[in-house]
């Protein structure tokens, strides 16, 4: 129950569990082009150039800014959390030019202060982190697409922590790249990067196209300064996934059929109603944390569904207590990082985690634990609170 990752669905464990078949096997084939329908409802998309890059969330995100950014771009990172440092410091090893503006882990940005950082930079990308689960908060997105395309900018955004579980609208919102993770609201194991990229973003990419020797036909595109990665090389991952099935790497096989299942499910559910669900069980996770005296931390009116911080009560060990819950409750919560560390909880509702039981029994153990550490809280408060919460 922290910030991810999560309990996996049972369903997506069984899926995984299927035999490998050959990458270029009609129904391997079969089962990518599902995959990148399927993640098209997810992201809430269109993009034909929307598909899995192998590896954790980070391999994601890098894949977008090595494969966006050439040495000496511009770059705008806003940062109001860990991970748009993340942001920062892999455009910076992509030799771009990055600029950022901060705010206080707990705030996010008026779209205005992003406005006039990207007139006064004219930066060729903004890159920013929807939800942070460092600081629990989501950045609005809504009117930064059209932002970003007022100052010539595309916009790349890491939803990993937030998508399926907060309304995401990559077309309507003018998002040009958005890539995630399996591991948090997407209900499944750490190891495959949901991508999708807009028209024009496939288009700086390609134009920067160098197919490897030993692949490459004659007339293939070959240039003196390629993409800076061979592995994270979307322009060469974009034919793999299309119609040429360039044989760039072997496809994560079970990865694949894991990630196929999470968008599977949250399909199947709805996205309005996947992200109602985080809503309605995160929620009533808040409702049952004030209701025992907890603090929250951030500013309220922008948390993400699926995650909450709350300050440690004073006179409780953060590693102690976090331990304790594991090892009498079998439940994990997490701390944060940087000026947070050992000052908050973070405490999750996602994925196969957004649900009343799993709530109602996390209330509960806490409520034990903070009363052994001598913590007042009334009895039964916590759980009573989110029952409240939830109707009765």
């Amino acid at each position: 129950m922290g910030p991810g990752p999560i309990t996996a669905d049972p369903r997506v464990l069984r899926a995984m569990s299927a035999q490998l078949v050959g990458q270029y096997d009609p129904a391997m084939t079969g089962y990518m082009a599902e995959t990148q329908e399927l993640y098209r409802t997810v992201f809430q998309t269109r993009n034909d150039a929307t598909l899995l890059v192998d590896g954790t969330s980070r391999a994601g995100i890098e894949a977008a800014l090595v494969s966006l950014l050439e040495p000496g771009d511009k770059v705008l990172v806003p940062i109001f959390g860990r991970f748009g440092h993340l942001l920062r410091e892999i455009a910076e090893r992509c030799g771009a030019e990055v600029h950022v503006i901060e705010r206080e882990w707990g705030t996010v940005f008026p779209p205005s202060e992003i406005g006039a950082a990207l007139a006064s930079i004219k930066p060729k990308l903004l890159a920013v982190v929807h939800g942070d689960t460092s600081s629990t908060l989501a950045q609005p997105l809504d009117e930064l697409g059209a932002l970003a395309a007022k100052h010539g900018a595309l916009l790349y955004t890491d939803v990993t922590a937030s998508l399926g579980g907060n309304t995401f609208l990559a077309d309507a919102w003018g998002v040009d790249a958005a890539t995630a993770g399996l591991q948090k609201c997407l209900a499944g194991p750490s190891g495959s990067s949901p991508i999708t990229l807009s028209a024009a973003a496939v288009a700086i990419i390609e134009a920067r196209k160098s197919v490897e020797a030993g692949i490459r036909s004659e007339g293939d595109a070959v240039r003196s300064d390629p993409i800076r990665s061979n592995y994270f090389d979307l322009a060469q991952i974009l034919d793999y996934w299309g119609p040429k099935r360039l044989n760039h790497h072997t496809e994560a096989t079970t990865m694949l059929y894991g990630a196929r299942e999470c968008a599977r499910l949250l399909v199947d559910e709805g996205m309005g109603n996947a992200v109602e669900r985080h809503r309605l069980h995160g929620t009533a996770m808040v409702a049952g944390l004030v209701g025992m005296g907890l603090e929250l931390f951030g500013d309220q009116s922008v948390r993400m569904n699926n995650v909450v911080g709350v300050r440690i009560p004073d006179g409780l060990d953060d590693g102690k207590a976090r331990a304790a819950m594991l090892n009498d409750y079998g439940i994990e919560i997490g701390t944060s990082f940087g000026p947070l560390a050992g000052k908050v909880w973070r405490i999750g509702t996602m994925g196969y985690n957004a649900r009343r039981d799993a709530v109602l029994t996390t209330l509960a153990a806490l409520e034990q634990l903070l009363r052994r550490g001598g913590v007042p809280v009334a009895p039964g408060s916590g759980v009573d609170a989110a029952l409240e919460s939830y109707g009765g």
